[in-house]
């Protein structure tokens, strides 16, 4: 048995995400037989009336707004929070945490400071995922296949270089937060600004319009390919957290070659990333059916259903396993 502090909450558009997979995780690694205190980085750590409470939401088909996430923000201290009893007394810090706060490196090096163990990718892999233009530019150095982008402001003549549509988003968000599959000119200008409201960095990608696909990783193996299918043109926010509104079928009806190149391709994201111990990798296919890699998250969903573990239970991984693995790579650093 270990004392787990399962770090979540956050002050990120995906705070909902987080609470709805430490849900989950808090669960599990209970039955596992840990001793677990769950952290909200907002009010810090819970009785178990509070997390009863906390946990207990469902994920709104809207992240929250700008204004309610100022509120959470202007509330939390991480460096104190870092620092505090319940964190220093744990054998290892469980994180679930989505968005630039906690998967951007922030927290990770916080904890490197402090000398915690945690789980997941250290700051250097965390930023550099978390940064889509830093991580497009990883793979295209490596080999690795990503679709064509710019950064707005775009340089003249790049649209056209691009085409549309296109695909506008902050480079440093997550859950399709801020992003729009832009088709008109006329709506540049909307879209950016849709972005702007998340992150001070924008990217404009060409859009990918084949079947969408993940692969987990865990350890140094490659996952199951699982393939998204949304109800909507893109897998948005409420596709991603409304149930019914996408299908997702693991392992996928693909042909072998294909699943095992998209499953050499996230291995080796995984590690020009930098990362450690367990991510998710997302590919699109091109009209001509070949895989591009779309991004990795270093601190992917871990609700029940959500895409790593279903992942891993499609090659014989159940959830309880998958949490009790994550925890066993992190001690063993």
């Amino acid at each position: 048995m270990n004392r787990i502090a399962l770090l979540t909450g956050g002050s990120t558009p995906e705070r909902d995400v987080a609470l709805a997979g430490a849900a989950q995780v808090v669960k599990a690694l209970r039955t596992l037989g840990h001793e677990v205190t769950v952290v909200d980085t907002v009010s810090g750590p819970l009785t178990l009336a509070a997390e009863e409470t906390l946990l207990s939401q469902a994920v709104d088909r809207e992240p929250p707004t700008p204004a309610e996430l100022a509120e959470l923000a202007a509330q939390e201290n991480l460096p104190a929070l870092v620092s505090s009893g319940e964190m220093r007394a744990a054998d290892l810090v469980f994180l679930v945490l989505h968005g630039l706060q906690g998967e951007g490196g922030t927290v990770q090096a916080l904890l490197e400071l402090g000398r915690l163990r945690y789980t997941g990718s250290g700051p250097l892999g965390s930023g550099m995922a978390m940064d889509k233009e830093v991580t497009k530019r990883q793979l295209q150095a490596a080999g690795i296949p990503t679709a064509d982008w710019g950064m707005w402001p775009l340089a003249p003549g790049a649209i056209d270089d691009l085409g549309l549509p296109l695909i506008v988003k902050p480079s440093n968000g997550g859950s399709t937060v801020g992003l729009t599959l832009l088709k008109r000119r006329e709506e540049l200008d909307d879209a950016v600004a849709l972005a702007l409201a998340t992150d001070r960095d924008v990217m404009l990608e060409r859009f990918l319009p084949g079947r969408e696909f993940t692969v987990g990783i865990l350890g140094q193996a490659a996952l199951a390919v699982g393939e998204i299918i949304p109800q909507h043109e893109i897998f948005d926010y409420e596709c991603k957290y409304t149930p019914g509104l996408t299908r997702e079928v693991f392992p996928a009806e693909i042909p072998d070659e294909l699943a095992r190149e998209m499953r050499d391709l996230a291995l080796a994201t995984h590690k020009v990333l930098k990362l450690r111990d367990f991510c998710r990798v997302d590919f699109r296919l091109d009209s001509a059916g070949d895989p591009y890699v779309l991004e990795a998250n270093t601190l992917p969903g871990m609700t029940g259903t959500s895409l790593l573990p279903q992942s891993a239970a499609a090659v014989g991984i159940p959830f309880l396993d998958l949490c009790n693995e994550i925890c066993r790579l992190a001690l063993a650093r």
